[in-house]
């Protein structure tokens, strides 16, 4: 029953053919294009490495974790690593004709920016960016300079220069996330006002949410009150911690229910739930549909 009609999620791992050493590629729209296969390129795939799409022409959508984004010039596309997407379509299917940039690289690979930090993790930025006029002449000024220095690379494997490009591309892609990290997004979290606390539980909620479902594991494990927790959340993102994990774990779940042909049970299991009963409740008061619903609506 693998799919049930619908091709299941592609893990893709970072792989770059031309610098193989290098966590960085730059590559355009078209040599995406070229380089896809049509079963991947039809299938929601999900990578373990982020990709910056910067659209300069052309209009489709895009689908990143159950979520259409439009997708027209002046868009900023930001896939992180676990992410499940869909390649920006046309109306009439297919990827779209599309005229952009893509950055893409891996999760070590930017320089450990502070202020770059929530741009990196997942659900504290937004996934797509409608740029302004003047945000988008800046970060296409950013975006090609990056990509000049990367096509220079090629021309200095062989000489003392190599290194120093390589560091040179770091530190344009830790001010091109830091560029990201000032554009407004009203309606996300603030990452900034849960400090330290809330960073650390996303990070472990993110780890750990198959397995563990109870704030005051989290705040445990962590060496916080239950309360401390609760304060970080709400003031980062106005819900409580419990929310956050179920909302991680439903996320999960729909993933599981649409890109793969699991039985509903099986789902269950595989996020901590031993009775598909309890499973099926949770699902239902989260999302707002059992998860057979949720299935067949989706497909």
């Amino acid at each position: 029953m693998p799919g049930l009609g619908r091709p299941d999620v592609v893990d893709v791992s970072y792989d770059n053919p031309d610098q193989p050493r290098l966590g960085l590629e730059v590559l355009s729209f078209a040599m995406l294009r070229e380089r896809l296969m049509p079963s991947v390129a039809a299938a929601p795939s999900r990578p373990d490495f982020h990709q910056l799409t910067l659209v300069t022409r052309g209009e489709g959508t895009a689908l990143i974790d159950f979520v259409e984004y439009p997708c027209a010039p002046g868009t900023l596309l930001h896939l992180r690593p676990d992410q499940v997407q869909r390649f920006p379509a046309s109306p009439q299917g297919g990827l779209a004709d599309l005229d952009a940039t893509l950055v893409m690289f891996t999760p070590a690979f930017p320089p450990p920016v502070p202020a770059s930090a929530a741009v990196l993790a997942a659900g504290f930025t937004p996934a797509a960016f409608s740029l302004s006029a003047v945000e988008y002449r800046a970060m296409s000024v950013a975006v090609a300079e990056i990509a000049a220095e990367y096509g220079t690379l090629a021309e200095r494997d062989a000489s003392s220069q190599a290194d120093l490009t390589v560091e040179l591309l770091r530190q344009l892609l830790g001010a091109l996330l830091v560029r990201i990290a000032r554009l407004p997004h009203p309606g996300e979290w603030d990452a900034a006002a849960g400090g330290e606390v809330f960073r650390a539980f996303r990070a472990e909620l993110e780890r750990t949410f198959a397995t563990r479902r109870r704030a005051a594991e989290y705040a445990a494990s962590l060496g916080y009150s239950p309360r401390t927790l609760t304060r970080a959340c709400l003031a980062a993102t106005g819900r409580t911690a419990k929310d956050l994990i179920d909302d991680r774990v439903a996320l999960e779940a729909k993933r599981l229910l649409v890109h793969t042909g699991l039985p509903v049970a099986s789902v269950g299991r595989m996020l901590g739930f031993t009775e598909p009963t309890n499973f099926g409740k949770f699902f239902e008061r989260t999302v707002g549909a059992t998860p057979g619903a949720f299935r067949a609506t989706q497909r």
